[in-house]
């Protein structure tokens, strides 16, 4: 029988691999509530049409990517492609949307039926921050104040870049809209068929297209700076005035667009030439219209997201097991007089587990290549004593000590 296999764009979190997943989640989550955002868990599947009304008809993720399905009640569901559709639609369906702000941290697997190749699933992981309530740019920059934090925290930020643009209000990006069309329209036979259907449907997607040929015609595109109302620009400028002042570094790169289609002003993205063509860490940006399509009030929010894949690709130190203490046995009274002994070890937050059979030298040998940094010895002759041999097997370096005390001469 041909053994099963994980299927095509799914794998398992095993050893390092899972160490460096829990490292990168549990760093995120420390350096998010430093900055008073709570966690929240939404569900891996939703209705279809929170992604479907929400992510843009145009969107790739829409049209290309989402696992959508019937269940067997008629429903039709999808599995969640990314997490901030959820947390809104969670705010509104539990009636939170009277008492924001509310900043909401996630971390959980995500998915999406596309290629995949290095740092990129079909089963992905990612954490994520929203700010929900506040129009505010500061709030733009504290969004992503604490994104570089998280980064820096990991160890990963050197060689990372910041780069912000704005999308601007909805009277900027109508005008913009409006020279991209014409810019575009004198260029239509020269563009791919999915940027010609763009151009009809959402032009501003045309300067997220990977093709080459796209690519050169959008070098020329126009830009949205000369279309920005007062106001717009104004939003702008506070933005990157707050990101100095918090001490993030970062660039202005006018060609960011977001693949969703409600966002506006603030656009960003973490990027990193360490990652080959896939360089995005981290992207984000303001969207005041999504909490309106879940059925709720209008609501201004900011947030971002980034792949835990990615972001553990850029850890350059290895995450090793935590090392715990191996109670060994050797004869029939030993082995009742061990299990206290264990229970003792893990009831005082000590990584505790027993050697389980061979005789004194087999167990000895496995308990140092599971790498323990100890090894409790229990022969019946010490228990009859009250005592245990405890060995550092760092240093070689043996002592007795009293069964009743093991735990403390541990801590």
């Amino acid at each position: 029988m041909t053994a099963l296999q994980a299927v095509r764009g799914t794998r398992d979190l095993i050893g390092e691999d899972h160490r460096r997943y829990k490292h990168v989640v549990d760093t995120a989550r420390d350096v998010a509530a430093t900055y008073g955002f709570d966690e929240w868990a939404t569900p891996i599947f939703e209705d279809t049409r929170v992604f479907a009304r929400t992510l843009g008809d145009t969107s790739d993720v829409v049209t290309k990517e989402m696992y959508r399905f019937t269940d067997r009640g008629g429903e039709d569901v999808t599995l969640r492609p990314e997490g901030t559709a959820g947390v809104c639609r969670a705010l509104v369906s539990n009636g939170l949307t009277q008492s924001l702000p509310i900043k909401v941290f996630y971390a959980g697997p995500m998915f999406r039926y596309e290629r995949p190749q290095k740092g990129r699933y079909r089963q992905f992981h990612q954490i994520g921050a929203e700010l929900i309530g506040p129009s505010e740019p500061l709030a733009d920059a504290e969004v992503i104040a604490c994104g570089w934090d998280i980064q820096v925290a990991l160890g990963i930020s050197e060689g990372v870049t910041l780069e912000v643009n704005t999308l601007g209000d909805r009277e900027s990006r109508d005008a913009y809209r409006a020279a991209l069309v014409a810019y575009f329209s004198a260029h239509k036979e020269a563009l791919s068929q999915e940027s010609q259907d763009r151009l009809v449907r959402n032009p501003m997607r045309i300067l997220d297209s990977k093709d080459e040929a796209d690519r050169r015609i959008v070098t020329d595109a126009p830009t949205i700076g000369p279309y920005l109302t007062e106001a717009a620009a104004g939003f702008y400028m506070r933005l990157m005035d707050h990101l100095g002042r918090f001490g993030v570094p970062f660039r202005e790169n006018p060609r960011i667009v977001r693949g969703l289609d409600y966002y506006s002003h603030t656009a960003f993205e973490f990027v990193t030439t360490r990652l080959g063509a896939q360089g995005t860490v981290m992207a984000g940006g303001r969207y005041d219209g999504l909490v309106e399509e879940m059925g709720g009030p209008p609501t201004p929010a900011v947030g971002w997201a980034a792949g835990i894949e990615r972001l553990s690709m850029l850890l350059t130190e290895d995450r090793p097991a935590p090392r715990g203490i191996v109670v060994v046995p050797v004869g029939d009274a030993a082995e009742a007089a061990a299990l206290d002994v264990l229970q003792s070890l893990r009831h005082a937050g000590l990584r505790a587990e027993i050697g389980y059979r061979g005789n004194l030298k087999r167990r000895m040998e496995r308990a140092s290549k599971t790498g323990a940094r100890a090894a409790v010895i229990l022969g019946d002759a010490e228990v009859a004593r009250g005592v245990a041999q405890v060995k550092n097997l760092d240093t070689g370096d043996q002592a007795e000590v009293a069964l009743g005390e093991i735990a403390a001469h541990f801590r």
